[in-house]
Parts: structure tokens; sequence; C-alpha cells
């Protein structure tokens, strides 16, 4: 167990624990580096012993580091610190849509689909890199207090090209694929079927399956059909249905095969909910209209004069534009029966398709003349090495299949090269070494499609044939030579944390100054480009403080009484009445009041008084131990100040105390300056507030500590304490 305070790599400061799993065990954290927080994933300690949990924790880490995408929560370090195995990821401060759809019962059509494209596009991009979850649930899916839905815990995610049949089956029983639930192979189309069964969750707030236990509900999904959705909610569109019901078929070849084809009909029953999504399929052409070999059975069948073969109905067409020889007329006919007339069709029905059996074995009597005269051109061109047939490719033609369907038998000493592109380093090695190759890394380049550590190009392509214990030479990918800035935290950084940050980065940094009284002195303000290539040249603009201008009142709060001396002569002003009084959120020693606003413009040499946190030296109390005391409980909405970009934007924001003492404004800072994001409320509930003694009044603010606009004031009435 972690406990607040902890540090990991004198790095991570552990704030809270904020959840736990199967595995691991979820913390809050500050990363004191970056200056962001971040959650820190730590596996169980009953599990560090064990060699399988470890691998498949190990195996998250290396899953989800490959991922990069919007909606797919971040991994940002993978671990080891002795007996601890843990996970540094984004955090993300939201709701499940587990938790979401239990609040809402269900979500309507619009809400749901859109997502549900969200969902399905984080799928994608990991079925992109050759990932499949196999977790695919509402609990493993956040909605962030921006609405943007990411998918998370990768926690049993394994790249396709090392899946294995396994008699274990993984994922959570009521959204499992019937080929998870049975141990079988498993591939995209069973993210696919879980996706599906989690948007009808969406769409009528219950999953389709129930029971008693974990076996009844995987029985469920090998064996019973899925109830249509609109049983439960009628208000389903029928597109929305369709696709539902697409996605959860039993078996995968009737499901989507890829998850881009899913997003593709969510959009547009996004944009026409009464879109039929069958509609293009049914309007292709049908199976017996496609060309395709004739197999011998079928042939069989015909010549026997059969109307049926198997579960396919064969009927051929009477070429109704040939002439038909006109029979001499008699002048002295019996009329004939129906029964004779059938049998006069049935024999005529038999000459034509022998007519056509005949003319079907004279294309393929041609095709074979053909066939053996390109042979024998070939053997005397060359084409084929000469020799016995032992240890050379053997090619045999079927008249069943056309020739882009022929079989190919290697020898025993030759392989065929498997594609391990967009694999990382170590599993290409592995999945070469298993179709006995060996892999010798020949290069090492920058690549914005693939990312760090993984295979960008083979020397071999994928299908060929190769001797066995071959070279194979690749090139592995040092990830995109393009450093996003923005997501690195400058703001929050001093210059010289800001410019070693760049440098670690292969980025050359140019530094230029400037005044700015909303950002402390030494902090960045701005940089410039936001992306930038390894080497290139980036700008930081540094705070150097507020400008000097002549009469303007500095800000004194929080500085010492030597630097606020400093600062009232550096405006042309003077010191004025300098008073003392505890403070229960300021160090001693510090001031946590002035006389004149900050910012305030006064004539030259005017005295500026301040109160400093502590016990007056000459007296030894503040003021005499005489206070009065107050107390506030409310909060603050910021919405109204930041405007319609409230839910994306934040604001340093401070709580000060503001009394008129002998005709001058005291202020006091109540609670120091801190982030908050525009769509929070800021608590203000201070049960004990210290103001100067006889006066029974004050305000307390809560004010942009950049700018120094009051946000809200709130009266407060003081008494007398002592």
């Amino acid at each position: 167990m972690l406990n607040p305070g902890m540090y990991l790599q004198n790095r991570y400061e552990i704030l809270e624990r904020i959840g736990s799993g199967g595995m691991s065990v979820v913390y809050k954290a500050q990363c004191h580096t970056l200056n962001r927080l971040v959650a820190i994933k730590v596996l169980k300690e009953e599990f560090v012993f064990d060699e399988t949990f470890v691998g498949k924790f190990k195996m998250e880490a290396q899953s989800a580091a490959r991922l990069s995408h919007p909606n797919i929560v971040s991994v940002y370090d993978v671990v080891e610190e002795g007996m601890l195995h843990y996970i540094v990821m984004e955090l993300i401060e939201g709701i499940t849509l587990k938790s979401y759809i239990e609040k809402k019962g269900f979500l309507e059509n619009k809400e749901a689909i859109g997502i549900a494209i969200q969902v399905a596009s984080g799928i994608a991009a990991a079925h992109e890199q050759h990932i499949i979850h196999r977790d695919i649930k509402p609990q493993n899916m956040i909605i962030s207090r921006d609405g943007k839905v990411k998918v998370a815990d990768f926690g049993i995610a394994r790249a396709v090209s090392t899946q294995t049949i396994n008699a274990t089956a993984v994922g959570s029983v009521h959204y499992i694929s019937p080929e998870q639930a049975r141990g079988g192979y498993c591939d995209e189309r069973s993210d696919i079927y879980s996706f599906g069964i989690t948007l009808y969750e969406m769409a009528t707030g219950r999953v389709p399956f129930e029971g008693d236990n974990t076996v009844a509900v995987a029985l469920a999904h090998l064996e019973e059909p899925v109830i249509p959705p609109k049983e439960y909610n009628p208000d389903i569109c029928d597109g929305l249905q369709q696709i539902i019901i697409k996605c959860t078929q039993k078996r995968p070849e009737r499901r989507y095969e890829k998850m881009t084809d899913v997003i593709a009909d969510l959009r547009r029953v996004l944009v026409n909910p009464q879109t039929d999504i069958y509609a293009s399929e049914s309007s292709g052409e049908d199976e017996l209209s496609k060309t395709r070999p004739i197999s011998r059975e079928e042939l069989v069948s015909i010549q026997e004069g059969r109307k049926s073969f198997k579960e396919e109905e064969i009927s051929p067409a009477r070429d109704e534009a040939e002439p038909k020889p006109e029979k001499p007329r008699r002048q002295s006919r019996p009329r004939k029966s129906s029964r004779e007339k059938s049998e006069e069709k049935e024999q005529e029905d038999v000459a034509t398709q022998f007519e056509k059996i005949l003319t079907a074995a004279g294309i393929v009597a041609a095709i074979l003349i053909v066939a053996v005269v390109l042979f024998v051109f070939s053997r005397l061109t060359g084409l084929f090495s000469a020799g016995s047939l032992a240890g050379r490719e053997s090619v045999a033609v079927t008249s069943e299949a056309p020739p882009q369907e022929m079989e190919v038998t290697l020898s025993d000493n030759q392989t065929y090269m498997p594609d391990v592109l967009g694999l990382p380093q170590d599993m290409a090695e592995a999945k070469l070494k298993e179709n006995t190759l060996v892999m010798s890394v020949t290069a090492s380049e920058f690549s914005d499609n693939y990312a760090e550590g993984q295979i960008m190009r083979q020397d071999i392509n994928s299908g060929d044939a190769v001797e066995k214990w071959s070279t194979v030479g690749v090139t592995v990918s040092k990830g995109s030579d393009k450093v996003d800035l923005s997501a690195l935290g400058l703001l929050q950084l001093t210059g010289d944390q800001a410019k070693a940050l760049l440098e670690e980065k292969g980025l050359t940094v140019q530094r230029r100054d400037e005044n700015n009284a909303a950002v402390p002195k030494g902090n960045v303000i701005r940089f410039t480009p936001d992306n930038a290539k390894v080497g290139e040249s980036v700008t930081l603009f540094v705070s150097s403080g507020p400008q000097n201008v002549p009469g303007q009142v500095p800000s004194l709060l929080g500085v010492d009484q030597t630097t606020a001396d400093a600062l009232l002569a550096g405006a042309g002003l003077t010191v004025g009445h300098v008073s003392y009084d505890t403070s229960d959120t300021v160090a001693e020693g510090l001031i946590i009041g002035q006389s004149a606003e900050p910012g305030t413009i006064l004539a030259p040499q005017t005295a500026v008084d301040y109160v400093i946190s502590g016990k007056s030296p000459e007296s030894g109390q503040a003021d005499d131990g005489r206070y009065y005391i107050g107390s506030i409980d409310t909060t603050c909405s910021l919405s109204n100040y930041i405007g319609p970009a409230s839910k994306t934007s934040s604001v340093r924001v401070l709580i000060r105390l503001k009394q008129t003492v002998d005709g001058v404004d005291l202020y006091t800072n109540l609670v120091s300056a801190r982030l908050v994001v525009g769509a929070q409320d800021v608590p203000v509930v201070i049960p004990r507030i210290k103001g100067a003694y006889g006066v029974d009044s004050g305000t307390v603010e809560v004010v942009d500590a950049d700018t120094l606009t009051v946000i809200s004031s709130y009266p407060v009435t003081f008494f007398p304490a002592g």
C-alpha cells in the first residue's frame, strides 16, 4: 500500500487512492518534474512474486504505451522500482460510462451515437496497431468533464500477431464475445461484439443477457439470440438497432469486419436516424450473378439434370435469343396432353443442357491447351530451373479453381516471411524466431507513422518465400521527430526548467525576457512554435516581472518586509505604517495586507501601509492580542466570470479579506492563489477569520490572482474575540 505523501522515483508524490482492479491499485499523484497530475497503477503486492501476473502487467504497459489517440488514455511511463511495478498514465477527471448510464437510465439516440463514435475511434486506433482490447465494457470508458470519451485499461490487450487459442476465456462475462466464452481464437471482431453489447446497454439501460452465475451468462452469449433493443426502448432509431444487431452476431464473419466500418455506419445514422444500413448490401449483385468456378459436384448435378445441389438451387437458364429450328407442321395432329407437353419440355431442357456442357468442355480444353503451351515455353526459356522436383515449389492447378487460387507448397527448408510492421522490436524478433528467421536491426529512423521502438520497414516483403534461418533486416522507428510543445506544460515551468526539458527533447532554445504583471517573474509566458522537429529552435518568452511604472502600487502580498520596501522604492513610493497580525494561512514575516490595491497609480512619494504576519517586535503581541472574529461558508461559481469557455478554461484564484481601518482599505490573504478549472465551483469555507480589532464588518473577495479582478465578494460580520 502507498500512503499520501510518499514519493516514487523522487518525482511522483502520492496524493490519494482512487480505485482498484483485479491486479492493481490506482493512485492519484503529482508529477513534480512536469508539474501535472497523473494516475499511477501499481501491481498488487500479492502478485509481485507471480511471474505470470507480472508478465500480464508488463504486457499491458507495452500494449498501451504504443497507443497515442485522443480517445485512448495515454501512458507516460513504465517503472519497475524494487518490489513495485507501476505504470504512470494520464489522469482523467470524470465519470465512467457505466456510472453515466446508471445515472441517466439510458441514453438518447444522438448522445449514444456520439459517445459510440468516440469509443469506436479509440478502439479502431488500437486495431490499426494490431492490438485488441479483449475487455471492452462501459466500466473501461471514461467521460471527462469536457465531454471527451477515452478508452482505458488495456489490462488484457494483446497483439493480434501473438494471439493464441487459450482454454481460459478472458473478459467481463456480460460483454464477452462467444468465441472468448468458449476459449477460442479472438480478433478485432471480438472487440466489435463487446462494443455492440456496450452500445446495447447505452441505448436500453440494460445488458442483453442476465443470469444467476457466470456460466449461465456465458452460455447465453453462445446460444441465446439477442433480443432487439427496441423491445426495451421503442424510441431507438432503426439504423442504431441495425448496427447493434450486426455487431452482436454470434458468428464473427457475420459482424462488421473492421471498426472503421462501424464508425462509418454510426455517422450515417447520426445524420439520418432511419438509414437502412443493409440497403447498400442488398442492392449489390446476388451470389448467382457473381463469376466463380463451377465445382465438380455442381457439374455432375447439371449433367444428371438435377435442379438442386445441396443448399444452392441451380436453374440453368435457356438462351431464349438462340433461334430454334421450326418443326414441320402436320396436317392432322391430335392435341397433346399436358403430361406429353411436360415430357417434351424436359427433353428440350436436357438437349439444351447437353449443348451447354459441350460448350463448357470446349472452353476447358482450350484453357488446358494454353496452359500446356505456356508451360513448354517457360521450360524452354529457363523460367523453371532444371533438375528433379525435390526441393522446389510445386504448383498444382485444378479445374475447379481459377489460376489466382493456385496452391503453393514450400520445401522443408523454406518458410513464408511474416508481416512484422508496427510491432515492437522484441515482439517482431519473437515472431520471426517462431518462423525460423533471424532479425537484424539495420537502421533506426524517425517516423510520424510508427511509434518509438516499432518496426517501420522490413527488407523482405511479407508473404515471400524465404530460406529458413535467413537474416531479415528491419528498420526500427525512433518515433516522431516532431515535439508537441503544448503537451509539455511549459507554461507551468520556470524559464530554466523549460529550457532543460526542451534540450532533453533535442531542441535548441532561445530565451527572451518580457515584462508581465500577470505571470510571476522567471516563469514562461508563452513559446513559439507549437510543434518543432528535433534540432529546430524554440523561443521561450520569460516574465521579468511587472513593468516599473512610476507611482504604480506593486503587489506586496506574500513577500517579506525587505522585498516590499524595495518594490515600493522602485515604484517611487514610500513605506507607510507597518503593523502586525497573526495569520493561519501566511507564514510569519510575510506581508498579508496592504493599504493600496496593487496596480493603483499614486502620486510620487505617497506612503503605502502594509501588515506583516506575526507578532510586533516592539510589543511582543499582535495588536496587543486583541482582534475580532468572523466566518464564511459558501461557494463561488466561475462560469459567469469566464463565460462560454468555462468548461475548458482555468483561472488562478485567491481569497482575501478586505476591511476599512481608519479610512484605509486593508487587504489580508485568506487562501493563497491556486489553479481552478472554470467548470468547478470554488469553495469559500473559512470557519475562523481574524479581523482588525474594533472593526465589526468586512468583505471576503474571490479574486483572479493574475489580474487582481474581483470575481465575487461576500459581506462578513465580525465579533470581538479578545
